[in-house]
Order: structure tokens, then C-alpha cells, then sequence
């Protein structure tokens, strides 16, 4: 066994690909998953396994720069956006609204991995965009840093809250 690490060897394996802008779609229970989407299924259960959990569990095996999800979530369900404010608090990452609907037909069929998880969360269907660690890169000191990484290296040392 591999201490403090993901013992899921299919998930292992396709947290390992993803790369840079790279999609990872966390469902809940009943998101339909196209047929020919690299899916893992950690569903084993209603309730089980649980949403957060997984997204708790991604934040601390891979960087991400932007957690999409629909926008509805901060009205109809405020108890699950406060859950990823705090999951994803000193992330660096921003969040974005997305329509369900476009969550179902446009990202759904690019994610490189989606995750179900056995949640019955309502409106817990949420997008994460890989990133790198901004603080591995553009370190030398001839070499000028992107906009985008000052403002995540900027997001992460004052332990700022995400907000739609």
C-alpha cells in the first residue's frame, strides 16, 4: 500500500496523464457520462462515495486553476457552494458558472477523466481545469512570467476564497 496516496489504480493512473488545461469532470450518481468517456466509477453506493470527499481528495493530488460549475449552486444549494469555497480556499483557483447543460453536452464529452462519485448531492456536477504548480514555474530569472501565474501565486499566499 502506498501511504497518503490514492489506492485506486485506475484513478492513479488518470490523475497521472492529465496535463495543463486538461478537464476533470466530479458527477454526482446520475450525470450521464457519454459512452466513450475515460470513466471512473467510485459510485458504489447512494451517497457513497461522496462528492466532497473526492474533491477533497483532489486538492491534494493535483493543481487546479478553475472549478466550473453551474451557477445555480450559490442560490439553490449554498451549503455545497461554501463546501467548495472552503475546499478550494488558498487554491489559487477561480470559479466559474457553467449551465448544466453545457456541463452535460459541451464539457462532459472533453473531459480527459470523470469521475462519479455515489452523491446525491443536487447540482454536485463539478469541472476542474488542471494547472501546474505556479510556483514550479518561470523561476529563472531571465525569463519573464505569464500574467496568470502572478495572479495565482498572488490568489494562493493571501489564502483568498473563491467566489462566483
Amino acid at each position: 500500500m502506498r501511504p497518503g496516496r490514492i489506492l485506486h489504480p485506475e484513478l492513479a493512473k488518470a490523475l497521472a496523464t492529465c496535463g495543463h488545461t486538461d478537464i476533470i469532470l466530479v458527477t454526482d450518481a446520475g450525470f450521464p457520462i457519454p459512452k466513450d468517456a475515460n470513466r471512473i466509477d467510485l459510485g458504489y453506493y447512494a451517497g457513497q462515495a461522496d462528492l466532497l470527499d473526492i474533491l477533497r481528495m483532489l486538492r491534494k493530488e493535483i493543481f487546479v486553476e478553475e472549478v466550473a460549475f453551474a451557477p445555480e449552486i450559490k442560490t439553490h444549494h449554498p451549503a455545497l457552494y461554501k463546501d467548495l469555497q472552503e475546499i478550494y480556499t488558498g487554491s489559487g483557483a477561480v470559479f466559474k458558472g457553467i449551465p448544466h447543460e453545457e456541463l452535460v453536452a459541451e464539457i462532459a464529452p472533453k473531459a480527459k477523466v470523470i469521475i462519479r462519485s455515489g452523491s446525491l448531492n443536487a447540482w454536485g456536477n463539478i469541472a476542474l481545469t488542471c494547472s501546474t504548480d505556479p510556483f514550479a514555474w518561470f523561476t529563472e530569472d531571465d525569463v519573464t512570467i505569464l500574467d496568470a501565474y502572478v495572479e495565482r501565486r498572488k490568489r494562493i499566499e493571501d489564502n483568498e476564497v473563491p467566489e462566483l
